[in-house]
């Protein structure tokens, strides 16, 4: 491969299911991919409409929401730059199962189903890292089912705000861990699955116990073994 055919891929190196791959299939993953640039608030796909690919995010971030008969978004996950969405419609010609919402400005990186299939059936190593990625999804929805139905509300926003610093945290100089990215306390309650005013009243009780602390809409987690205990 050429060196700007090297240079060509290299973002694809950031994104785990395809970072072991050889840079003759990274190539190949490149030529077939369309990116596409999302201002903060746009929607990606809705739920129901037919599903075109797979995607991943390159920059930016992006929630992946279902709506329930009320007109209430519940947000399932939020996703991060190297991070993969709508994986779940490969090898099935199915419609979105959710919907799929731009957090802040981002580039979106789409692969249509035929021509990821095609590049599946060609390399076993791109198979089972697609098939550790379905795996890991499955295990996350497990992990919330069993919070929602086992955990109190404020265990389940301890288990959030854990999540979320850890996808998306920055630490600071401090210690402090700032949660680098904007949430409403609405999009804090989807997450917990709850209501805004008790999630709002949780996060005062964990303010007021120096567990977290707030810098506009941003969360710092101040005392991460605190919130630990609250999950165990």
């Amino acid at each position: 491969m050429s060196e700007k055919g090297v240079q060509e891929v290299q973002y694809l190196k950031n994104i785990p299911v395809f970072c072991n791959l050889p840079e003759e299939q990274l190539l190949k993953i490149h030529q077939n991919t369309i990116e596409r640039q999302y201002r903060k608030g746009t929607v990606i796909f809705i739920e129901g409409d037919p599903g075109k690919g797979f995607h991943y995010v390159k920059s930016g971030k992006v929630k992946i929401v279902k709506m329930a008969d009320d007109g209430r978004e519940h947000i399932i996950k939020i996703m991060g730059a190297g991070e993969i969405f709508a994986e779940v419609l490969l090898f099935n010609n199915r419609p979105y199962p959710a919907t799929a919402i731009a957090v802040e400005d981002s580039c979106i990186g789409l692969i249509h189903n035929l021509d990821l299939e095609k590049l599946i059936l060609q390399n076993n190593e791109l198979a089972l890292q697609l098939i550790k990625a379905l795996s890991q999804r499955l295990l996350y929805a497990q992990q919330k089912i069993k919070n929602l139905a086992l955990h109190d509300v404020m265990a389940r926003t301890a288990e959030i705000l854990l999540r979320l610093s850890a996808e998306h945290g920055r630490k600071k100089a401090n210690g402090h861990i700032e949660v680098s990215i904007d949430l409403s306390r609405q999009d804090l309650a989807s997450l917990v699955g709850t209501t805004r005013e008790t999630v709002t009243r949780t996060l005062s009780t964990l303010k007021k116990e120096q567990v977290i602390d707030f810098n506009g809409q941003k969360v710092i987690i101040c005392d991460e073994a605190a919130l630990k205990r609250l999950t165990s």
